[in-house]
């Protein structure tokens, strides 16, 4: 059989694989050059103050860097999001402000991409003005809870606005800045630090209901939608008090969270990360006076003072959203989904390829029938065949490396999206569920459809990263499947369009769920097989 190779669980990759080096080094993004000149919109008068913006290509407004709350720094760090103060000279908002405070080194940031605390800013794409209101979209980018901006090219939002969207993209803390949870000692303002970088969410929906209409949006027809990372924090959104009323609909690509870290956890991580930068607790000036590098940098000794208290899960270790029992009351959908979700239509799913970006151990190639095995038994000890042979049915053709690399991404992405919407869908408001196979042709095609790369074809940016998706057509085939499709169901609620086939509501009988791919199929309850192994290990 030749040399046994046994390669790590995907488990390991949690915390760390939305800000994957290797992953950002593939995603990096050529500089864009400007198309035609630019003329200033009208001023716009927002509860904040007058900004203007620009009218670029077809006639699409467009403000970038609109803040909407406080600078989260000095003594308001770590708390939640306070009202900006508002201003009356005209606010010209033509470049992209700060992003959150993160690691500068990521393949798909932008050159000209600036960071910091003050990062609390989004970005509005509009058509030209209408009498009718448009329905909006809400975007929350991916990178985990760690990393990411909503303005990197792959999310401009110039395609939904030429569709007769109002999308709005949206910057957050991240990170120790946004999701250190402060143990009780620091008294009420902090009771709810843990999950501050949510809240700065629910500020800029609260923003988008107090103003959208003046870009000319409809603030009663709101959608959240995210990828990744972004994806868990639409799954956390749809379990927050505060949230509710603030928008109708939610996309959850990617990125279903089941649960959120639990607050003892959290506490003392918020704890030992004080005790790591020699802050006494409850002493507010101290930690405003913290250097941002040197909190930044001190996350990893705070982890590793707490690492035995770990618990696994989607994305809910290390510096994350925490329960608190207030802002976020309970698991969004663990052991069943929250009731303030039960009016909410959804659309949920995932890749074929999720893992490709993050599992590339380069054993993995070398990898003999025999590891493959192994691993599938490590996983699923009273099921090993079983799955062995179910992972080679679905996936014909794949080697053994790439059959873990499979595995990996079923189980970092795709089971918790099947979970969630199980849940869900005992609930009033209907559920659609995806996933999406087409493989991308570049980087010797190593990448087939993983993680992220439906992108580009729900914005319809392909064209800005073609690099990344490839040449000739079937980007553009792909969009014009899955953009309207997003379009459609921000407009009505149902992603139903004449370009892909008729796409049924999800239930737990038939599991209907849209196959997009260059020709899309439905399919009802595909994976089943390996679907029945892994509910039997789910313990969230």
């Amino acid at each position: 059989m030749g040399e046994t190779i046994l390669l790590k669980s995907p488990e390991i990759s949690r915390r760390q694989l939305l800000a994957s080096s290797a992953a950002a080094s593939l995603l990096a993004t050529p500089v864009l050059a400007a198309t035609t000149k630019k003329t200033r919109t009208p001023v716009v008068s927002t509860t904040n103050g007058p900004v203007r913006g620009l009218v670029e290509d077809g006639g699409i407004h467009v403000f970038r860097g609109l803040r909407y709350a406080a600078p989260p720094v000095g003594k308001l760090r770590f708390r939640a999001p306070q009202p900006a103060a508002k201003w009356t000279k005209i606010f010209e908002a033509q470049s992209f402000a700060n992003a959150a405070v993160q690691d500068p080194v990521q393949g798909d940031m932008p050159k000209d991409e600036t960071h910091g605390e003050d990062c609390l800013f989004l970005n509005v794409w509009a058509p030209a003005p209408a009498k009718a209101k448009k329905p909006v979209m809400v975007w929350l980018h991916g990178g985990g809870f760690s990393s990411g901006a909503s303005s990197r090219p792959t999310y401009w939002g110039d395609h939904f606005a030429r569709d007769g969207v109002v999308m709005v993209g949206v910057n957050h803390r991240l990170n120790v800045f946004g999701f250190t949870q402060l143990p009780d000692s620091w008294g009420p303002d902090y009771a709810s630090s843990g999950v501050a970088g949510l809240l700065d969410i629910v500020a800029a929906l609260r923003w988008v209901r107090d103003n959208i209409a003046k870009f000319g949006g409809d603030p009663e027809n709101v959608t959240i939608f995210g990828e990744s990372g972004g994806g868990a924090k639409v799954s956390l959104l749809l379990s927050m008090p505060s949230a509710k009323g603030l928008f109708k609909k939610a996309v959850i690509q990617s990125g279903a969270a089941l649960q959120a870290t639990p607050r003892t956890y959290a506490t003392g991580l918020g704890q030992s990360l004080a005790e790591v930068l020699g802050v006494a607790p409850g002493d507010v000036a101290a930690l405003a006076a913290v250097d941002t590098q040197r909190i930044f940098d001190a996350q990893k000794a705070a982890v590793e003072k707490v690492k035995s208290t770990e618990t696994k899960g989607f994305l809910i270790t290390g510096f994350g959203p925490s329960i608190d029992g207030k802002e976020l009351p309970d698991n969004p959908f663990s052991p069943q989904a929250s009731p303030l979700a039960a009016d909410i239509p959804l659309i949920i799913g995932s890749n074929k390829d999720e893992a490709t970006m993050f599992m590339m151990d380069p054993a993995l190639p070398k990898t003999t029938d025999e590891a493959f095995e192994q691993h599938v038994a490590a996983a699923y000890p009273n099921d090993a065949a079983e799955m062995a042979s179910a992972l080679r049915e679905a996936f014909p053709g794949y080697s053994p490396g790439d059959l873990i690399v499979a595995l990996g991404g079923l189980q970092m992405f795709w089971i918790n999206s099947v979970i969630l919407a199980e849940r869900k869908v005992q609930q009033n408001a209907p559920v659609w569920m995806y996933r999406m196979d087409h493989e991308l042709p570049t980087f010797g095609g190593r990448l087939k459809a993983g993680h992220a790369t439906e992108l580009s074809y729900v914005f319809g940016t392909y064209e800005n990263i073609r690099h990344f998706v490839g040449p000739g057509d079937p980007p553009a085939r792909m969009t014009m499947q899955m953009h309207p499709a997003w379009v459609a169901f921000a407009k009505t609620g149902n992603p139903q369009t004449r370009f892909i086939p008729e796409w049924p509501k999800y239930d737990a009988t038939s599991r209907t769920t849209m196959i997009f791919n260059l020709t899309s199929t439905v399919q009802n309850d595909p994976l089943a097989k390996i679907r029945k192994i892994m509910s039997r290990y789910v313990t969230a």
